[in-house]
């Protein structure tokens, strides 16, 4: 039987600009920031917007839930979830270069009992059992270094992805690239999840739209999900009462 080639990583490196730490694979994409004085701000407004699955649960229950990161990144949605959402939270990482830089350049702590990274190939990893109908908050983002399009990026993924997820659980993905690269990706998640279960922001500045999928498709009442946001926002500083006016179901 023919051994697999071992895989060969990009180089991490980091850069500074300003009070922002950035971390790179090899090229000049930015694959995640930090400030460097308050390491659990979200920084960039995609990553603040993967949060949008808190306007879909009561706010109360969510240091009960469960978040899984696909992709570690700098670590921020890591980060985020253990410290200030008091939430289990484990991310998947395939480079461990990148957990040792988020260890050493991005302050994400060792792991504990209520965090952990685990060093595997995510669409293996949330095969195993333990994950299904297990997670509340699956947050995907997979770049290789040339950023072009998600790494895992088929309807069998996404439909690997929905079969983790509790009942109330969401997946919230960032899709970067061409609009073609998006269109293709939505079609795939709404064959896995169903159209029904589909919402959209609009893309930022930076060209990143984050999609988000529901396990139970659902259409809180706008009243409800203001109340959510403004919670959401004095609580946890996220600018989610922005978000209640342009996250829209993609099939209305």
């Amino acid at each position: 039987m023919a051994r697999k080639a071992p895989i060969t990583f990009p180089e991490v490196n980091f850069s500074e600009e300003g009070p922002i730490r950035h971390l790179h694979l090899g090229s000049e994409w930015i694959q995640g920031s930090m400030l460097v004085d308050a390491p659990t701000v979200l920084v960039h407004e995609y990553i603040q917007r993967m949060m949008a699955w808190l306007l879909f649960v009561d706010p109360q229950t969510v240091k009960k839930r469960q978040a899984l990161q696909l992709g570690l990144g700098a670590g921020s949605l890591t980060k985020f979830c253990h410290k200030e959402l008091k939430m289990k939270t484990t991310a998947i990482e395939l480079n461990p270069q990148v957990l040792h830089a988020c260890r050493g350049w991005f302050k994400l702590p060792a792991d504990n009992s209520r965090m952990q990274v685990v060093l595997a190939d995510a669409a293996e990893e949330i095969k195993q059992e333990k994950w299904l109908s297990a997670v509340d908050a699956l947050q995907v983002d997979l770049y290789d270094e040339e950023a072009a399009a998600p790494v895992l990026d088929s309807a069998a993924f996404y439909a690997d992805c929905r079969a983790t997820l509790t009942e109330e659980g969401c997946m919230t993905v960032n899709l970067f690239g061409r609009s073609s690269s998006f269109d293709n990706s939505v079609d795939k998640i709404a064959e896995a999840f169903g159209e029904d279960a589909i919402w959209a922001f609009k893309s930022t500045r930076e060209g990143n739209t984050v999609v988000m999928a529901q396990r139970t498709p659902s259409r809180p009442k706008r009243a409800l999900m203001q109340e959510r946001a403004e919670f959401i926002q004095s609580e946890w500083g996220l600018p989610a009462d922005k978000w209640v006016r342009v996250f829209k179901p993609v099939k209305t």
